[in-house]
């Protein structure tokens, strides 16, 4: 279930990914893609995957988090605080760890009952059938 409204076409996307221009790119040709069309569209990498979920947390859509969780470590279920404000994503460093194993580094700000929150974590993802999956991440 989604608690939070989608961007519309002309809202940025919001993990923040820039251009070559540097201008952020729109939620439909970034994030979106993923998040909408799951089962068909894939992310390529692990940190396309990864911005998608920060996005999906932005977006409360725990269908796309639960749906992008390895099996081996999935929830459940989520909730999602909907004090919460989310306030950016940085991906510090991402790497093929073997054929099909990647880790992303990031910090993830958020603002929690007035105070700021920030997530720093390097995740780790398996690719199965051609799919990217979040298996868990060491917090720092």
């Amino acid at each position: 279930m989604r608690a939070v409204s989608l961007p519309t076409a002309g809202d940025a996307c919001p993990c923040g990914q820039r251009d070559a221009k540097q201008r952020v790119l729109g939620y439909a040709p970034c994030c979106g893609r993923f998040i909408v069309a799951f089962d068909t569209v894939p992310a390529p990498t692990a940190e396309a995957l990864m911005r998608s979920r920060y996005s999906a947390f932005v977006l409360q859509d725990a269908a796309h988090l639960l749906a992008t969780w390895h099996a081996s470590t999935r929830p459940a279920s989520l909730e999602f605080d909907p004090s919460a404000k989310w306030l950016g994503l940085e991906v510090r460093a991402h790497q093929a760890t073997g054929a099909d194993t990647a880790e992303v580094e990031f910090v993830a700000r958020y603002r929690l009952e007035g105070r700021a929150v920030r997530l720093h974590e390097r995740s780790r993802f398996v690719r199965e059938d051609g799919r990217w999956f979040y298996v868990d991440g060491d917090s720092r």
